[in-house]
């Protein structure tokens, strides 16, 4: 019978062939298939191909045999390619690597067990990949926390620190509720990576949701500068504070209003609507101190818009609501 020879008879020359056709990134997907359907025989070469080559600016043919490695099963050469010793100067080759790094720790995420867990640990001493961040997150074990929380301040592994956090679930509160409340380094000099990570711890400690014991802890945020760290502390603070500071979780989210954002001050606008019952005489007396300005001082103020819209809209829904016929 002839026809097209079977995986089965694929010489040690054609799967060396395959494997340097890797480099072709017009066919390397057709060989990376080609060497899968070799199966373990192809593992060798392929281990070749990943340890023994040379790192470069061009990293996809890399990356793909680290893909085809993971297909076939080859977890122990992802582990002894992930903890390689590697030293590269060239910041182009650099990152190329890191993302050859970063695929292969993420692939090694399909195996649940120690010695991928323990390489994943030692590589997360010194990098931040985002591979790693994935895969680590899906063991959610608490001794990854600090990992977490270093990458929540990158923006590349920002999402993946996140979904990683939510994954640990409650028992990284006491770690979310303590970075929360540090700055790095200091609170007159903290840097924005700092700033960044804080703002999300504090989104996702709303999504775990807070606790009422989590108040001492979150209070002193009202008092920092940053409008976000503020605005959303005190959304949180409002479902779970005492009823003594309520007015003053209201006071910090109007004050905090000139310097934030269009997302900030919707927020804000949010936060103040969820509990307009207790924020209207502060709402009041902020835009009776606002109309005390120019008039043209008055048109170009953003604040003293969004509270008289606000009011308007809240005066309108009290006044559907009292229009319903009651039951």
């Amino acid at each position: 019978m002839s026809g097209k020879p079977t995986s089965r008879e694929w010489s040690a020359e054609e799967i060396q062939s395959f494997v340097r056709d890797l480099e072709s990134l017009q066919g390397g997907n057709s060989s990376a298939a080609a060497l899968i359907g070799c199966g373990e025989r192809a593992i060798g070469p392929l281990r070749s191909f990943l340890l023994d080559g040379q790192p470069r600016g061009i990293f996809q043919p890399r990356q793909l045999a680290v893909e085809t490695l993971a297909e076939l099963g080859a977890k122990d050469v992802l582990i002894e390619y992930l903890l390689q010793p590697r030293k590269i100067e060239d910041s182009a080759v650099r990152f190329g690597e890191d993302a050859v790094l970063s695929t292969a720790a993420r692939e090694l995420g399909r195996w649940k067990t120690q010695d991928v867990y323990e390489a994943l640990k030692k590589i997360s001493n010194d990098r931040l990949l985002t591979g790693i961040v994935e895969s680590l997150g899906t063991f959610a074990r608490q001794d990854s926390i600090s990992y977490f929380l270093w990458a929540l301040g990158d923006g590349i592994c920002r999402q993946a620190a996140e979904d990683a956090l939510h994954k640990v679930g409650e028992a990284a509160r006491p770690r979310l509720l303590e970075a929360a409340r540090n700055p790095n380094p200091s609170a007159e000099d903290e840097g924005p990576s700092s700033l960044q990570r804080r703002r999300r711890v504090l989104q996702i400690l709303a999504e775990l949701p807070p606790s009422i014991t989590d108040w001492a802890a979150l209070r002193p945020l009202l008092d920092e500068t940053d409008a976000e760290i503020v605005v959303a502390t005190a959304r949180m603070g409002l479902k779970i504070c005492p009823p003594n500071d309520r007015q003053f979780a209201i006071q910090r989210v109007i004050e905090a209003l000139p310097s934030a954002d269009s997302f900030v001050q919707t927020e804000a606008r949010k936060c103040l609507a969820e509990n307009f019952s207790i924020a209207q005489p502060q709402v009041d007396a902020e835009i009776a101190r606002r109309c005390t300005a120019s008039h043209k001082q008055r048109g170009l103020d953003v604040v003293l818009r969004l509270l008289v819209n606000l009011e308007a809209g809240m005066c309108k829904e009290r006044t559907k609501t009292d229009a319903r016929p009651h039951e």
